[in-house]
């Protein structure tokens, strides 16, 4: 074994099948660099970026009060900026006893799929740190990035699995990388909570993989209910990315979905290709009799699935996985993309007296969506399971018990046998509001 000294944690590195071990170790990081290129929405902020630069260097020489202080600046110019709050809490605990999770998401690769992600984790860390930690001991956060790569995801899930300070993760994002590092997680005995892959691939797959979100076949029996009660359309075409476990997943689940209902997919196109030209797929969709298109893209098409949406016209119903739920579609669809409805777990409009969506718009000074709640609820549920027994095995054993329950953002955190959230998904549409940046927004349908 070689290790390379981390901040305030050593990091063990197998040597064999990980040649570039340097490569591995910029990608991990407690607060002495950064990972997240760009924190800032719209125009950079000099001044927090100068005090966060001095705060990474304080952290990198020990010097945690220097870094603290610094952080708090940073902070002070422009709170909404996860990664730093994160920093400014583990410079806070300096060289206490901790206990430390990693969250590891694709920062370079989705740079705000992945901060969505972090705001969940610092709310909670935040949150419990403040009111004296999990049994008087506080909570650090080491921050991985993976670029959405399941070859980096496990080489960086073997450096969390050999260093015997974490004791948990929140993790991956996309499926396909979720299930790589999974494959690590599980040999190495290290419990990891996804909140955001869904792909029904992950159920049952590892007693040490997790997810905070429900899977696929929540959503696409949501939709396709939709669809016949609501919409009382039978026919449907599928837009999905055959290159994508996550796309193929959501895919197959709603066709299923929609066969159960009594009604039917004529048509499923393939949109992997960036090449893909949607004008003569619609057509032939609506040729086959389709009512209803659904997109059921990754990150990695969803320009190609809002081109279908400009295509298609407003011609056909729109139906969206969670993909869709992104500011993209409301600014490239517009009025395109009006009536269209979209499986998400968690609306910040459908209950927005909780305490969380309060407690979140004063620490961001901005409105979150359901990747900082699902990943919110995930570090609830780690944190409740350091509660009960702050040891790697403790943490497993926990979070599988029948009578685990966390307090979570869109009600209690339960895990099914198979690793599964026993969750609900909510219904968006996307409808014209006054005074957004786009002229559209997402609002919740209730629920029957």
């Amino acid at each position: 074994y070689s290790w390379q000294t981390l901040g305030a944690i050593d990091f063990y590195f197998l040597s064999v099948n990980q040649p570039d071990q340097s490569n591995i170790q910029a990608r991990i990081s407690l607060g002495e660099k950064p990972l997240v290129k760009t924190e800032e929405v719209g125009t950079p902020n000099l001044q927090f970026q100068a005090a966060k630069q001095q705060g990474m260097q304080a952290m990198a020489a020990g010097d945690y009060d220097k870094a603290m202080s610094n952080f708090e600046v940073a902070i002070r110019k422009y709170p909404n900026a996860p990664e730093t709050l994160i920093y400014l809490n583990n410079a806070r605990i300096g060289n206490q006893k901790s206990y430390t999770i990693a969250v590891a998401g694709p920062i370079a690769t989705d740079p705000d799929g992945t901060l969505a992600i972090l705001r969940g984790v610092a709310q909670a860390q935040d949150e419990i740190n403040k009111t004296g930690g999990i049994n008087g001991v506080p909570l650090k956060v080491a921050i991985t990035s993976d670029d959405q790569n399941p070859d980096t995801a496990k080489q960086i899930a073997s450096a969390l699995v050999n260093n015997p300070e974490i004791l948990g993760v929140i993790g991956h994002s996309a499926s396909s990388v979720t299930l790589a590092a999974g494959e690590v997680y599980n040999s190495g005995k290290l419990a990891a909570i996804s909140a955001v892959s869904t792909s029904v691939k992950l159920s049952n797959f590892s007693p040490y993989v997790f997810r905070s979100v429900p899977n696929d076949a929540f959503s696409a029996r949501a939709l396709a209910n939709y669809m016949n009660t609501q919409l009382k359309k039978q026919n449907a075409a599928v837009f999905y990315n055959s290159k994508s476990d996550y796309s193929k997943s959501l895919r197959t689940e709603f066709v299923t979905a929609v066969s159960l209902g009594g009604g039917q997919v004529v048509d499923e196109i393939d949109i992997s290709n960036p090449d893909f030209n949607p004008a003569t797929p619609v057509q032939q969709a609506i040729e086959r009799g389709a009512q209803v298109l659904f997109l059921a893209p990754n990150p990695a098409v969803l320009n190609q699935a809002l081109e279908v949406v400009k295509v298609n016209g407003k011609r056909l119903s729109l139906l969206g996985g969670d993909v869709m739920y992104s500011p993209k579609t409301l600014e490239k669809g517009a009025e395109n993309a009006v009536e269209m409805v979209v499986a998400v777990f968690w609306d910040i409009d459908s209950n927005p007296q909780s305490d969380f969506v309060r407690k979140s718009k004063a620490l961001w000074n901005a409105e979150v969506n359901w990747r900082t709640a699902m990943a919110y609820d995930g570090t609830q549920a780690l944190i409740e399971a350091l509660k009960r027994n702050p040891t790697r095995a403790g943490v497993q054993e926990a979070l599988s018990a029948s009578d685990f329950v966390a307090p979570g953002v869109s009600g209690s955190i339960r895990f099914l046998r198979s690793g599964d959230r026993n969750g609900s998904v909510q219904l968006v549409k996307i409808l014209p509001k006054q005074n957004t940046s786009s002229g559209y927004d997402f609002l919740p349908i209730p629920s029957n």
